[in-house]
């Protein structure tokens, strides 16, 4: 049942992810941790999120002025998560299987309150590498910098065409390092690549289905089923962090 499981597990987010322009890691990763080993679950989850975050940011595109008022952000990320990726190694499971649920519910939290904080501008200096490296440690041990990231965009106050380049392109680049740091601390081998290409396949015909759904369906149902579906998971890997 495993590999069918991880099958449908990659093909659902791939629809969200298609669907919602996010939360293929968010939702992919503590799916797929039900039949495998969660350090699993973020290796062969990698190579499928660039795939689908180079296409986005290829139809979105990002500004010049974008992509340099990033840069910060992207260094301290680049950090965080070959750091983040050393502590996936070490950690045992119930550490990440407790981490990674922690911040799958603060990802539900986070929007089903609409929190939406306001970073004033003379802060974004200090506050671009702090957030990065954050996110890029939770990231690199969980697959899930999302929320770090959402909080600090959200705080930015960017558009909504800003808001997606700025998230296509920052999560196409961490994803990107942290390939480059699990094949380092040999995380990644071939059986494991081979895996993750095959599910780069099924990932990419959810991202295509979801997209044929986004027009025909409505967002804020589908958005309160996905938060739904994510709370349970969140809660079942804390519950699992304790039992394992």
């Amino acid at each position: 049942m495993a590999p069918l499981w991880a099958l449908l597990a990659v093909f659902v987010a791939g629809t969200v992810k298609g669907t919602a322009g996010l939360g293929f890691p968010t939702l992919a990763t503590p799916l797929l941790s039900l039949a495998v080993d969660v350090k699993t679950a973020v290796v062969v989850l990698i190579l499928p999120n660039i795939v689908m975050d180079g296409l986005q940011f290829a139809r979105r595109g990002a500004p010049t002025a974008t992509i340099r008022r990033l840069l910060p952000l992207l260094v301290g990320g680049a950090v965080g998560t070959v750091i983040g990726t050393r502590l996936l190694v070490v950690l045992p499971t119930r550490a990440v299987l407790l981490l990674l649920g922690g911040f799958v519910l603060a990802f539900v939290a986070l929007n089903a309150t609409r929190f939406s904080p306001r970073l004033p501008p003379s802060w974004e200096p200090w506050a671009g590498p702090l957030a990065g490296f954050v996110a890029g440690v939770v990231g690199g041990v969980t697959n899930v910098p999302g929320t770090p990231l959402a909080i600090y965009f959200y705080a930015l106050g960017l558009s909504k065409a800003d808001f997606l380049a700025a998230t296509a392109f920052t999560f196409l680049i961490y994803k990107l390092v942290q390939i480059a740091a699990v094949a380092w601390y040999g995380l990644l081998t071939s059986g494991l690549a081979a895996t993750s290409l095959a599910l780069t396949g099924i990932a990419l015909a959810g991202f295509v289905a979801g997209l044929w759904i986004q027009d025909r369906l409505d967002q804020r149902a589908f958005n309160r089923a996905v938060l739904a579906l994510l709370g349970a998971l969140g809660l079942w890997l804390v519950a699992r962090s304790v039992l394992v």
